[in-house]
């Protein structure tokens, strides 16, 4: 089967020619080439590249340049401003973006919490027209989720890091999984997908992380392993686990069977998103 991560990230040092807009929990970079080489240390075939919000805002050269590099090995997802004025034309340049699959709505402060904010809508609808999937940074959000999906049955929205709030560094929170029942809910609406990215870094037990299977199992029966996504959200979890770490437990476990596995960690990745790596 073909193993696709859905969420990593990927960033130059800061610079005067690119500057952080702001400090990323990780290593002082993580270039393309290493993102590959930690991909293919462990079998990895493909990854979908997230252009960091927190270092880059809404400017994607980076991850546009490391995609040049790497054709067959990454997609790319963009988050884009829901407040500005030029968003439309944002969108439709992005579609046009070789490798691009998807953009990305960070509902974080100083984003709207009305589901019928104009910009918001203006995004979705635009996300719609060109088939591009809209990723959620949502957590605390879940109910606005709720009824974006509920009034934008087109638009393929998809659920990052479980919709929950995850740890930069150790300890994972005492209750990592208090907001699940939200989430569950947006289960009704089949134009939600869920990352399950990131998701070893809730977990209060050492790899391979057995704490975790009663949770995921919940989602995986409401969702369907067809609405379901591993990914790891590299670079992100660095300080809490190794990418081989974020890798493994998704393989090694027998709560899940291996058609169960090839959904969940490659086939609806390559559904949602109309993108695959070549066979390696």
């Amino acid at each position: 089967m073909l193993t696709i991560d859905a969420q990593v990230h990927a960033y130059e040092r800061n610079h005067p020619g690119r500057p952080w807009a702001a400090v990323l929990v990780g290593p002082p970079e993580v270039t393309g080439d290493d993102m590959v080489a930690a991909m293919d240390a462990v079998g990895v075939d493909g990854a979908l590249l997230v252009s960091p919000f927190t270092m880059y805002r809404y400017d994607a050269s980076y991850a546009i340049d490391i995609q040049a590099a790497h054709p067959d090995r990454f997609g790319l997802i963009k988050p884009v401003d829901p407040t500005d004025p030029a968003v439309l034309e944002t969108i439709a340049d992005w579609a046009a973006q070789a490798g691009a699959v998807a953009i990305r709505l960070m509902l974080v402060d100083g984003v709207s919490n009305d589901p019928d904010d104009p910009g918001i809508q203006r995004v979705l609808d635009a996300a719609a027209r060109h088939a591009l999937p809209v990723n959620l940074l949502c957590w605390g959000r879940l109910e606005q989720v709720a009824k974006l999906a509920a009034g934008k049955p087109n638009t393929s929205l998809v659920v990052d890091h479980l919709g929950l709030r995850q740890p930069f560094t150790p300890p994972a929170p005492p209750e990592p999984f208090a907001d699940l029942p939200q989430l569950l809910d947006l289960a009704a609406y089949e134009n939600v997908t869920v990352k399950i990215s990131g998701a070893c870094t809730l977990s209060h037990e050492p790899f391979p992380y057995d704490d975790l299977w009663d949770p995921l199992g919940r989602i995986f029966d409401k969702f369907g392993f067809d609405r379901c996504m591993w990914g790891t959200d590299w670079t992100r979890a660095v300080k809490l686990l190794t990418y081989e770490q974020g890798v493994e437990p998704f393989r090694l476990t027998d709560r899940i069977s291996d058609s169960e596995r090839a959904d969940l960690m490659g086939r609806t990745v390559q559904r949602v998103y109309n993108w695959s790596p070549p066979a390696r």
